[in-house]
Parts: structure tokens; sequence; C-alpha cells
């Protein structure tokens, strides 16, 4: 092999080389820290997150009392104010509201407590009935019969100016009061 054709290795071109595989590994690893530590500062800023998520349990208004007569039990809807613009009809939530005394209420979540179906109240039994496992409720939300554990879940109320009120924002669940 004559000389003149034979490579050095301290040659510009090889330098070159090292060089752009260097940078494109300096950058492989830059993006792949990246992945790993986006995940991490979410999870370190997620306090704030849940305060504000927190402070946005609004009470949310149901309507006059006069629309709830006494000794009845009516559906109602709610706007969750949680909701973003693309929730669509998701973000209206509907309750169950039966007026037991004047300025006495319990609201019940639409929601089976068995696997989450809702629920349909029969005024003429008194009963609500879960259609997709048999689950049944006497009028006061307690357990009557089927596989549901327990009662209905049922929202926060307060009275206001005379309109009902729920805390909105959140969805009863076993961690609540029963």
């Amino acid at each position: 092999m004559p000389e003149d054709i034979a490579r050095d290795p301290d040659a510009p071109q090889s330098k070159e080389r090292r060089s752009v595989l260097l940078t494109i590994g300096v950058a492989l690893n830059a993006i792949a820290g990246v992945l790993v530590a986006a995940p991490i500062v979410g999870y370190l800023l997620s306090a704030g997150k849940r305060e504000r998520m927190l402070q946005s349990l609004d009470w949310v208004s149901l309507g006059a009392l006069d629309t709830f007569p006494e000794g009845q039990t009516r559906m109602a809807t709610f706007r969750n104010p949680t909701t973003r613009p693309w929730d669509g009809a998701t973000g209206t939530i509907p309750c169950w509201v039966r007026r037991t005394a004047a300025d006495q209420f319990q609201v019940f979540a639409v929601n089976c407590a068995h696997l989450g179906c809702p629920v349909r109240w029969f005024a003429q039994s008194r009963l609500f009935m879960c259609p997709c496992h048999g689950g049944v409720y006497y009028e006061d939300g307690a357990r009557a019969s089927g596989p549901p554990p327990r009662g209905l879940f049922q929202y926060e109320y307060e009275i206001r100016q005379g309109q009902l009120w729920v805390r909105g924002g959140q969805l009863p669940t076993l961690a609540g009061p029963v």
C-alpha cells in the first residue's frame, strides 16, 4: 500500500466524524433525560395542583326550593364546575333530590353503589332500582336488596336564599360520609 493512501487516525475527517457522533449521543441522552424527568417533575408539582383542584369544589345551585315538593323525589342536573369546554354533555351531572321536610333534603348520586350504573326512581313502589344487576334501594337511599354493598352515595347540600345548593366538582365515594 502506498503511503499517501494510508489513513491517519488523527486526520481532520475522523475528528469530524467523532464530533458528529458525540453530538448525536449527547442529544439522545438529553432527550432520554427529559423523558425520565418529566413525570418526576409532574409528581413534585402535583401538590400545588391538588390544592387548586380542592379549591374548585364549588357549591352549585340545583334550583328553587319550590321545584322540589315535600315528600317527592325528583331528578335535577347541575354543571360540574371542573369541566372543560370540550367535555360537552358529560359535564352535566344528574342527581336525585328527595325533600323530606320543609328544609330537609337528601341529594343522591344517580349511580348505583355496585358498579355505577344509573339508578331510576319508581314513584309507585317508592324505590330506586338499578337495571344492570338488580340493585334496589329504599327511598331514603338505603340498600334494600341485590349486589350493592351499601346505600346510594349522597351529596352535601345547603339552602341559600331560597335555592338548593350541592357541593359540585366531586363524586360521592366510599371515602366520603355515608
